[in-house]
């Protein structure tokens, strides 16, 4: 059931300076084009398509070399084709806003370090790391590969490879080897950029043993650049290749940028499937531009001089959308560390003290917030936050309570849903809209999402797969290494031809809001960080005693995200607390913490169909409370018998849930 009362209206001075509104007196002024609500305007921006790209690239008058004849040369999925024959750079859109009047980034950790970076000397840091990489021959369309932590350098580091017209790769330093070598072999980078170390939660984390491990891993890295973090000795000397960051930092140069085609690469990220290795997802220069600024202006309601937080480690692209801010002129605030170390008030004291006007984090943190009963305002001056985004999980609509009872009850509450893939939002907020609770404002400005039934028929006020049915620039352009684009296409459009399937569940209300009930698919979705199935499989697996395994990951309407393992062991092994410790431990170093099984459990055998395939979707299916005949059929199966052991543990889990699902019921939210 929908809530039927906003918590949150809009005031007419709020609509009157919202970001949005400037954009459709500017759509009336230029182009003669009034718009009677916020549904006409998204109707028309996703119906014209090119009028409405082209109306952003005028609006924001992004730099390039080269009109563009037209927005969407090709609106086929996949293979869309976007303002061809310009030319441009991500980093000259940055730095047109380069200003003494404020800093470009203020930074804090957990242990209480405080910098700010002023434009100027970011301009300057980043370059001078550009001519260093010029200098070991980095080309446009090299790789760089960075395993740091949530730092000024990181972005001054990216900042430079953009730069050149390099393609740029990151993964946080909690990642362990496997992880991080699953992704970066896939790329063959020229340049690694790494941290000593990092701390987190009070305790200090020496890499480079792993380091070196990686280097190895990875011959195609002619060089290593190290910044010392956790010890100021730690020399790139020390290594084979390697350069110290001061050294590659140093000095003045002039500030050079490839103007590089709109579908040039900026970046390769990383995002899970059920199966194989992670995919390697690579976003256009131009289609990052555009799409963030769009996002971060219109849906976000950000503008040059706002301080934006979003809390996020590096291996989340959230990151890339919080550097994002700098396209706009935005102060981006960095915390780097534990948010709840020494307890869950240091974000929020950061928060107040940055002076942040938008704070944004993965849900499970406000979730956490609100189990632990703390009192933000109490803890710091929150009167100049005036937005709170969430995203990585659906946000509850006891957390939208606590968040208007604990924060602020005036605050701008704006959840976003959208993923890696695009590396944006494809739903969020709107200034100009009421909020309701548990749901989401409205499908962003040129995305045309519809919830799709079972027949590819799309559905109002009720629950079906979230699909795109036409493109947008921030798509990925390819996967790296992706022979006819096999997987590309496998991941997104295998289901209807031509339409982009997400993988979450989601529901568009009459209002023309949306609710988020997790993830359709059998990915692992913890705390906003995806990761495959598979490559938790390959670190369990890997023991002696195990002889096969599953995992599923409960994230749905809102709860706890709940992640059950269960093992099958070799014969004459038990589940022992030794044994479970030790694959906690092995899945926490190989992947990361956030992705340690809630609980492990030894069972007779693992449901697989007949090809031998895992059934791990049905099973998840039968946790969340469909009946065993509607997800698995015994004739497909190559081992019907193990069924039962899994439908009596459903039905377990399922009663247990029953009590906390009554007291939502009675909930006037969703």
């Amino acid at each position: 059931m929908q809530a039927s009362t906003a918590v949150w209206q809009p005031t007419t001075e709020t609509i009157r300076k919202a970001q949005v509104t400037a954009f459709t007196n500017w759509l009336a002024r230029e182009r003669g084009l009034h718009f009677t609500d916020y549904d006409a305007l998204w109707q028309w921006s996703v119906t014209e398509i090119d009028a409405f790209w082209r109306a952003v690239w005028d609006y924001f008058d992004i730099r390039a070399l080269g009109e563009p004849d037209c927005a969407l040369a090709d609106a086929r999925m996949p293979g869309a084709k976007w303002f061809p024959g310009v030319h441009l750079n991500y980093v000259e859109q940055v730095f047109r806003h380069a200003t003494a009047a404020h800093p470009a980034i203020v930074f804090r950790n957990e242990s209480g370090e405080n910098r700010e970076l002023s434009w100027a000397e970011l301009q300057r840091q980043v370059a001078a790391l550009a001519a260093t990489l010029r200098g070991f021959g980095v080309r446009p369309g090299d790789r760089v590969c960075a395993f740091m932590p949530n730092l000024p350098e990181t972005v001054v580091a990216f900042l430079a490879v953009a730069s050149l017209g390099a393609v740029w790769s990151v993964c946080s330093p909690d990642m362990g080897k496997v992880a991080v070598v699953d992704r970066f072999s896939q790329i063959q980078p020229k340049v690694m950029i790494a941290v000593d170390g990092y701390r987190y939660g009070g305790k200090t984390h020496d890499r480079r043993p792993l380091i070196s491990e990686l280097l190895d891993a990875l011959p195609s890295v002619d060089k290593l650049i190290l910044l010392p973090t956790i010890d100021p000795t730690a020399a790139g000397a020390g290594f084979e290749r390697g350069i110290d960051w001061a050294d590659a930092t140093a000095g003045d140069a002039p500030l050079q940028v490839a103007h590089v085609p709109f579908d040039h690469p900026l970046w390769v990220v990383y995002s899970s499937g059920t199966t194989g290795l992670p995919k390697p997802i690579v976003h256009g220069q131009g289609g990052v531009i555009i799409e963030h600024l769009k996002a971060l202006n219109f849906h976000l309601d950000l503008d040059a001089g706002d301080r934006f937080h979003w809390f996020s480690a590096t291996g989340w692209m959230m990151w890339n959308f919080q550097v994002g801010g700098l396209l706009l002129g935005c102060t981006i605030c960095l915390f780097d560390g534990n948010p709840g170390y020494p307890d869950l008030n240091a974000l929020w004291r950061f928060v107040g003290e940055a002076q942040v006007d938008f704070f944004g984090a993965g849900a499970a943190f406000f979730a956490s917030c609100q189990k632990a009963d703390i009192a933000p305002t109490q803890a710091a001056n929150l009167e100049r936050l005036r937005g709170l985004g969430s995203t990585g999980s659906p946000l509850s609509p006891e957390t939208f309570r606590w968040l208007q009872d604990h924060v602020r009850d005036d605050l701008w509450i704006n959840p976003i849903c959208g993923g890696t893939d695009l590396v944006s939002a494809f739903i969020g907020g709107i200034p100009t809209l009421p909020v309701y609770s548990g749901e989401m404002q409205c499908r962003c400005l040129g995305a045309r999402v519809e919830a799709f039934d079972d027949n590819a028929q799309p559905v109002i006020d009720a629950v079906g797969e979230l699909v795109c049915t036409a493109p947008m620039p921030s798509m990925p352009l390819y996967f790296w290494n992706d022979t006819g684009n096999q997987r590309y296409h496998d991941s997104y459009f295998d289901s209807w031809p031509g339409v982009w399937r997400h993988g979450d569940w989601v529901q568009i209300t009459p209002r023309g809001g949306a609710i988020i009930y997790g993830r359709s698919d059998a990915t692992i979705n913890r705390h906003g960080i995806r990761m495959g199935t598979s490559e938790l499989y390959r670190a369990v697996e890997d023991l002696p005693e195990i002889m096969d395994s599953l995992v599923v990951d409960l994230e749905y309407l809102g709860k706890d995200s709940y992640l059950p393992l269960f093992l099958v062991l070799r014969e004459g092994h038990s589940l022992t607390p030794a044994l479970v410790t030790q694959i906690r431990e092995r899945i926490k170093v190989a992947l990361s913490a956030r992705h340690v099984p809630n609980d492990i459990f030894q069972v007779p055998a693992i449901p697989r169909t007949l090809s031998g395939k895992k059934m791990e979707l049905p099973m998840k299916k039968l946790l969340l409370g469909q009946p065993l005949e509607k997800i698995a059929n015994p004739d497909t199966m190559a081992n019907p018998d193990s069924l039962p052991w899994f439908q009596q543990f459903a039905a377990a889990y399922l009663a247990k849930q029953a009590p906390r699902a009554g007291r939502q019921a009675e909930d006037p939210a969703p």
